[in-house]
């Protein structure tokens, strides 16, 4: 299910991340083509800090898996293409994840009107460990930990 991430498959997540609900409930917005492509070139593919994952299922890439230091925290992140939402596919893919990256605590934030990616977190063993709170980009999330 989880993979090694190939430089052609920046298109493919490029494309995930255009869809407006993906965008409402990360609370991100979209990147212009050039914008992604170099964020994920310069930032996520040549930062050998960040653990990076595609997602698979069957033969499709379905989505990517993260995790980077952040204020000395050490933070995970995933992105499911819409049309894979509610297969158990995020849940699959952290469970998986977790496995590769021993690194605890592990944070992850998420916006509140997400409440499928709630669900992800908690069924992973996180636990929040905040009331709703404004983050950098402005946007009301909790944040989750991961101990053990």
């Amino acid at each position: 299910m989880l993979r090694e991430v190939h430089d052609e498959e920046r298109p493919t997540f490029f494309g995930h991340q255009l869809s407006s609900d993906a965008q409402r409930m990360a609370g991100l917005p979209g990147l212009p083509r050039d914008n992604f492509m170099a964020h994920w070139r310069q930032r996520i593919l040549a930062d050998s800090s960040v653990v990076k994952r595609t997602i698979v299922s069957g033969d499709e890439v379905v989505g990517n898996i993260l995790s980077w230091n952040e204020n000395d925290r050490r933070f995970v992140g995933y992105w499911i293409g819409q049309q894979h939402w509610g297969q158990g596919i995020a849940t699959a893919a952290l469970v998986e994840f977790l496995l590769s990256d021993p690194a605890r605590p592990l944070w992850a934030r998420v916006t509140l009107q997400n409440h499928a990616s709630i669900r992800v977190l908690q069924k992973s063993g996180f636990h929040q460990v905040s009331t709703a709170e404004v983050g950098a980009d402005g946007l009301e999330e909790y944040v989750f930990r991961l101990d053990a």
